[in-house]
């Protein structure tokens, strides 16, 4: 039993990204605040401590970082009074400052190298560019056999 569903009406062109769309919105919104003001507030803190700390949160008038061990939240805690002074500075009104140990979460992977093309990998794609009819696709497959032949000494002409 299948019931008949009117199409809904969209008042807006195109699609939307979602963080333009109600809740989600708002908790971008505030993702990027805390993100700014966690920047700022780290940005006051000697070299090493900022590196082992986090702000994570501001939770009514409370300031609330992670650190990364007993020994750097405490170095955390030393600087309570020059992090509330930063936060008043750019307008947040806090009181004070709470300080949890959590290991952080692991810096952004690199992006991998890429791998330069064999000679093999090169007249493979030469004779695949030599088979196909397409001249837009020939001349990919041709640019990418140029590509290892720059990276290696020049190819053999026998397969």
């Amino acid at each position: 039993m299948q019931r008949d569903v009117p199409p809904s009406h969209r008042t807006g062109h195109g699609l939307k990204s979602i963080t333009d769309v109600g809740p989600v919105a708002a908790l971008a919104k505030k993702a990027g605040k805390l993100e700014a003001l966690d920047r700022a507030l780290r940005q006051t803190l000697p070299s090493p401590l900022r590196e082992q700390v986090r702000f994570a949160n501001l939770r009514d008038d409370r300031l609330v970082f992670l650190a990364s061990s007993p020994a750097w939240a405490s170095r955390l805690r030393l600087q309570q009074a020059q992090i509330l002074a930063a936060a008043r500075a750019i307008g947040a009104n806090v009181s004070s400052v709470i300080v949890k140990v959590a290991p952080l979460p692991p810096p952004d992977p690199q992006p991998e190298q890429s791998k330069p093309l064999s000679t093999a990998a090169a007249l493979h794609l030469k004779a695949a560019a030599s088979s196909v009819h397409d001249p837009e696709l020939r001349e990919m497959f041709l640019e990418l056999a140029s590509i290892a032949e720059t990276s290696d000494s020049p190819p053999d002409k026998t397969p």
